[in-house]
């Protein structure tokens, strides 16, 4: 990532702009992606609430503006990364794999063994990117009742579901020695 940008935990401050980035981020599908789906943005409460629980990063350009951020909830012994978006202009410059970083320090920190999420399959900068930064692909038999609700809240929400993918990254404390 470039030494221009700063990612850290979010503040207070930042809650308000975020659902603003989220949408932004959004508009890369055009018109591939429902419109109940390019106006969604994650609720400004539930930022908060992120943020208080140590659990919103962002990544912040010189001026100090948001660019990009991750929001994660904790299961167990798992990460789940809700969110991650960066602003189109500010894409391709590493904001992304650096708030994985992140959610995977915290992670690590937490003793937590692994982080997931859901994405699109096919689309270059959601399953693919994913794969490059340490995800897999988990198999329809090994999800579980909580990625399963999760991908069908996404149907709800109008995606189609042969789109969408669950994936992980396996934790172990040897990532954490070589970081």
């Amino acid at each position: 990532m470039s030494a221009d940008y700063v990612v850290r935990l979010a503040g207070p401050e930042h809650v308000d702009e975020l659902p603003t980035v989220e949408r932004a981020a959004a508009t890369r599908f055009g018109d591939s992606l429902p419109q109940s789906v390019l106006s969604h943005a994650t609720p400004v409460d539930n930022l908060a609430a992120a943020q208080q629980a140590g659990l919103l990063w962002v990544a912040l350009e010189p001026a100090g503006a948001p660019v990009g951020f991750a929001v994660a909830s904790v299961h167990g012994r798992r990460v789940h990364l809700d969110e991650l978006d960066v602003l189109p202009a500010h894409g391709r410059k590493g904001i992304g794999s650096a708030l994985i970083e992140a959610v995977e320090d915290y992670a690590l920190k937490s003793d937590c063994t692994e982080i997931t999420l859901t994405t699109f399959r096919d689309v270059p900068w959601n399953a693919p990117f994913y794969a490059r930064v340490g995800f897999e692909a988990i198999p329809e038999q090994e999800l579980d009742a909580e990625l399963i609700s999760r991908l069908s809240d996404e149907v709800a929400l109008g995606l189609e579901r042969s789109r969408r993918v669950a994936m992980r990254k396996p934790l172990s404390r040897l990532s954490s020695a070589s970081s």
